[in-house]
């Protein structure tokens, strides 16, 4: 057998897909995101085609979008001592913001509130950000965020409700959070270059309230290991938002927080939950709150990552919470063609930097 550089040279797409040690030369039409594409000069040939070196007979697509997932942003507590001592309060973004804003599309979990108009609810753990940092998310990218986490309700409902306010004053598009249940199972649905992206997420950590018919929180799907047995009233609720989205748009995202804490495994339930999404019409589902990265899956179609962990925290008392992961994804038109995981490490500064080398492939083996 040919080899090249230490990889073996095979025929096609599939073989690739099925060996970590393979290259090939193929059509972008034959790629799927299970098969990794070799950049020539720092240029992707998915995520950006029509400049890349390499070329074969067909036309160049017209609809390539580029989607960036990252995981919990967390700006009150220690970020924020640090930031405003700069006098910017989103410096800690300002690192790895060139790359989230070079998506077209970047999304991330707001682990903060942006009020304190109420009592804190988890004492030391009790997150409240300045409401400038949404100027900061903006100015890096960040178009959509997910408030249905466990630290929205910190500063209690008049908070939660502020929060959401000034996320969408700001210009990004808040999702999974709100005044009443209606507002918190609502769908965010962002376009760009004709393509439909739609957005749902839930809490399952509890602490933040759950949004009711007249009361402001979380959309809310109540499973182990925080909030009892997998609900199946809460599952079906869900699913059925799903399904209607999936009418609509042309990509649904889901985005939980859910999962144990500190540790790279999805508990059961993690999986069979996201099963059930992916039946009932979901594309991605990215999740977070474990704090750790945990295991990713991908088909032609569609991507399962547990956690992407932290990508802005203050917990700098393990290596693991330290480390993230951006997941990088490239569709031409409706088609998801390339799924890419940039691992990162949080500094001392509290701003994530991507990493190479050794370092990111031991993030990335505890993915696998």
């Amino acid at each position: 057998m040919n080899t090249w550089r230490g990889f073996r040279i095979v025929s096609g797409a599939d073989q690739v897909a099925r060996d970590l040690g393979a290259l090939a030369v193929v059509p972008a039409s034959k790629v799927t995101p299970t098969v990794r594409p070799w950049t020539v000069n720092g240029i992707d040939p998915l995520a950006d085609p029509a400049e890349y070196a390499l070329t074969s007979p067909g036309s160049t697509p017209q609809q390539v979008v580029n989607l960036t997932i990252g995981g919990d942003v967390m700006l009150g507590r220690r970020v924020a001592t640090a930031a405003a001592r700069t006098g910017d309060v989103s410096r800690p973004l300002r690192a790895i913001g060139p790359r989230l804003k070079a998506a077209d599309l970047t999304v991330v979990n707001l682990e903060s509130t942006l009020s304190r108009a109420g009592n804190p609810q988890q004492g030391g753990d009790s997150f409240a950000a300045p409401p400038g940092v949404v100027a900061g998310l903006r100015d890096v990218g960040v178009d959509v965020v997910s408030l249905a986490n466990n630290h929205t309700g910190d500063f209690q409902d008049r908070a939660l409700v502020e929060t959401v306010r000034q996320v969408r004053a700001g210009g990004i598009q808040p999702v999974g959070a709100g005044s009443n249940y209606t507002e918190a199972s609502r769908p965010v649905v962002v376009t760009r270059d004709g393509v439909r992206f739609g957005f749902l997420a839930f809490n399952a950590i509890g602490e933040t309230p759950r949004a009711a018919a007249t009361s402001p929180g979380a959309f809310e799907l109540r499973m182990p290991p925080r909030t009892g047995p997998l609900n199946q009233a809460d599952l079906a609720a869900l699913t059925t938002r799903i399904q209607a989205l999936r009418k609509t748009v042309d990509v649904v995202v889901v985005l939980p927080h859910w999962g144990q804490q500190y540790t790279h495994d999805p508990v059961p339930a993690q999986r069979t939950v996201a099963d059930a999404l992916s039946r009932a019409g979901a594309d991605l589902v990215i999740g977070g709150h474990p704090h750790w990265v945990q295991s990713a899956q991908f088909s032609a179609s569609k991507a399962t990552v547990h956690s992407l962990g932290n990508l802005v925290f203050d917990m700098d008392f393990s290596q693991q919470t330290q480390e993230g992961v951006l997941l990088e994804l490239t569709y031409w038109g409706k088609t998801l063609k390339a799924a890419r995981l940039t691992p990162y490490v949080i500094g001392a500064d509290f701003s994530p930097r991507v990493v190479s080398g050794a370092r990111a492939e031991a993030i990335l083996a505890d993915l696998r």
